[in-house]
């Protein structure tokens, strides 16, 4: 069974409700079509339930179970501003900017994940919206998880016949969110996607702190970022397998390894990817998945109250039914990072 199959077959185990705000875009339509047939969650469309249903209608896509809201006509529209204005006044927002933002997609679907009352458990954006738009508002409505220091990006990397990581399964992060991590960020966005590579491949992580640098054989302002970064994540987290700095190869390749760090327990056997900047998480991972026919799953988010993914706009709709199926096995567990 496929890393995506074996997902999906753990949403279907407790179905969760997942928001698509992006509700007028046909891969979001298609994206519908294949969760509400598979079964593994279910789905709330927002936007104009007129244009929404001519496009499904056009396209012949059958979006008959999934329920499509409109924020203008939403009997929660007054309460959804209000909320929106009491969690934010103290940042000088004002009922009628509330009142404004309630009514763009994004904003209305982060108030109904925020809403107890609602059966909201996650949401997906970012086939059409920039980054910052669907984080923005996830930051200022859902906030940051409990003991979390910062909110990063992921990728779940998906290699085709390969015998490196965990047969062929990798997070690289960050690849979607932090520009250029100090040492103590990148220790942090460490820990975070030890805890997401646990909850969605159920395997040990295996922690690579890479650099064009293994274990010494350079040295600069940036390789010293990563030693320290790496020093700092073995006393946060004394159990977890981790190592750096190390270069690619070293990192995943057994043979590399042994040559370039041999009494590393993670060289060769690395799982999780931490690269030192978002340049080189951002070329990493569209290398892998364009060159190596990868599949790429994100940038999924980690360290947000409530489970928010982001997609890139880029995506097809068989991308976005997957990180659907992520988002709601995301949703089963406690988001809390620990």
């Amino acid at each position: 069974m496929s890393f995506i199959e074996s997902i999906k077959e753990r949403a279907r185990e407790q179905m969760k409700t997942i928001v698509l705000p992006e509700a007028e875009d046909i891969r979001t339509l298609k994206a519908t079509e294949i969760a509400l047939k598979e079964k593994y969650a279910n789905i709330i469309l927002i936007g104009n339930k007129g244009q929404i249903s001519q496009k499904a209608k056009l396209e012949n896509i059958d979006i008959s179970g999934a329920e499509i809201v409109e924020p203008n006509n939403s009997e929660n529209y007054e309460k959804y501003a209000n909320l929106l204005y009491e969690l934010r006044k103290n940042k000088g927002m004002t009922i009628q900017k509330a009142k404004e933002l309630t009514l763009n997609p994004v904003y209305f679907g982060m108030l109904m994940v925020k809403d107890e009352e609602t059966k909201a458990d996650g949401l997906v954006s970012g086939a059409i919206h920039s980054t910052a738009d669907t984080l923005r508002p996830a930051l200022q409505i859902l906030k940051t998880a409990p003991n979390t220091k910062l909110v990063s990006a992921f990728f779940i990397m998906v290699v085709p016949n390969c015998e490196y990581g965990e047969n062929g399964t990798f997070i690289f992060g960050d690849s979607g969110l932090n520009a250029n991590p100090n040492s103590e960020e990148l220790s942090e966005i460490a820990v975070s996607s030890s805890k997401s590579f646990k909850q969605l491949v159920g395997k040990e992580p295996k922690v690579a702190m890479l650099s064009y640098s293994t274990l010494g054989s350079a040295k600069s302002e940036l390789t010293q970022k990563v030693i320290e970064a790496t020093n700092i994540l073995k006393e946060k987290q004394p159990n977890l397998k981790v190592d750096g700095e190390l270069q690619l190869d070293a990192a995943i390749i057994p043979e590399v390894a042994k040559s370039k760090a041999p009494k590393s327990k993670v060289a060769g056997e690395a799982n999780i990817l931490i690269f030192p900047n978002l340049d080189a998480g951002n070329i990493g991972y569209k290398l892998v998945q364009r060159l190596a026919k990868a599949e790429a799953y994100g940038p999924l988010c980690q360290g947000i109250a409530k489970p928010v993914n982001d997609l890139s706009r880029g995506c097809s709709y068989q991308d976005i039914a997957g990180v659907i199926a992520i988002t709601a096995v995301q949703a089963q567990t406690d988001n809390t990072i620990k």
